[in-house]
């Protein structure tokens, strides 16, 4: 028998949070793995404010309980999100697990946190003493370790609802379906007047984190893409170093292989 508290609303879920030892639950697919019988549940699949997807002037804002397959049905999703989204699992997972959930686990390995992290979204952090939004890149501190607080919830994710069109995606896998990432990549390079004026990096599935490094991704910014081309060495030189591939089933070597060749790929796509 599952034991739990089921939160029709936000401020009910943050007090409940507050006051008892809950583990959060939604779509529960990673809780699923390792269950533990004597764990009391706060279920949060029925809180209407973190259920949907919305947009304001800046942001396209995904509630954390939204589903893969919410994501997917809706018109606002931006399609590197949806791309990366469409490749995790089987459907009956899609349907059942949740894009904060995938966040909050805090794999490297997590395929749509690959995205926010490439497009330097944020995320909406509650508790019952307030709110506060941060960068995702300050939410990871290592493998499995995060800055949410013991009685804060992740609410919504914010990703900025321009400058996602030009996108480069690539999960490596063990095959082409259900695949676990064993290196994942995505990029965005956008160019106004003949200048690259935003280029965003990200490598999943690599080292404790996803590896995002905007003072490499800098090197290219403001250049012309023939200005671009004369520092690509450098640039890749200055990655290729920047990436400590952790080991495992997988050899640190393939790994750092890998990542070089997508990043050299996602260059000669964009012309440099």
């Amino acid at each position: 028998m599952v034991n739990g508290y089921q939160a029709a609303a936000l401020n009910e879920a943050l007090d409940i949070l507050a006051q008892k030892t809950v583990i959060p639950y939604s779509g529960g697919t990673d809780l699923m793995i390792e269950p533990d019988d004597n764990a009391i549940y706060l279920f949060l699949n029925k809180v209407p404010e973190m259920k949907k997807i919305v947009e304001d002037t800046e942001y396209i804002r995904i509630g954390a309980a939204c589903t893969f397959t919410d994501i997917l049905e809706s018109e606002l999703t931006p399609a590197i999100l949806k791309e990366a989204v469409s490749q995790i699992a089987a459907p009956a997972i899609r349907n059942l697990g949740t894009v904060g959930g995938n966040i909050c686990n805090g794999s490297p390995k997590a395929d749509s946190a690959l995205i926010f992290v490439a497009t330097d979204a944020k995320l909406r952090l509650a508790s019952s003493r307030g709110e506060r939004i941060i960068p995702i890149t300050e939410f990871y501190l290592g493998r499995k370790k995060t800055a949410l607080a013991a009685d804060e919830l992740l609410v919504e994710i914010l990703m900025h609802k321009t400058g996602l069109g030009n996108y480069y995606y690539k999960k490596v896998g063990a095959r082409d379906a259900l695949a676990i990432s064993r290196v994942s990549f995505a990029a965005i390079l956008n160019v106004a007047k003949g200048k690259i004026v935003n280029c965003m990096t990200a490598f999943g599935a690599v080292s404790d984190v996803i590896i995002r490094r905007a003072e490499l991704d800098a090197m290219l910014t403001g250049k012309t893409l023939a200005e671009a081309k004369a520092v690509r060495e450098a640039y890749l030189t200055a990655y290729n170093q920047a990436i400590v591939p952790i080991r495992g089933r997988i050899s640190a070597e393939y790994r750092k292989a890998v990542c070089m060749n997508l990043l050299r790929d996602f260059l000669e796509s964009n012309g440099i």
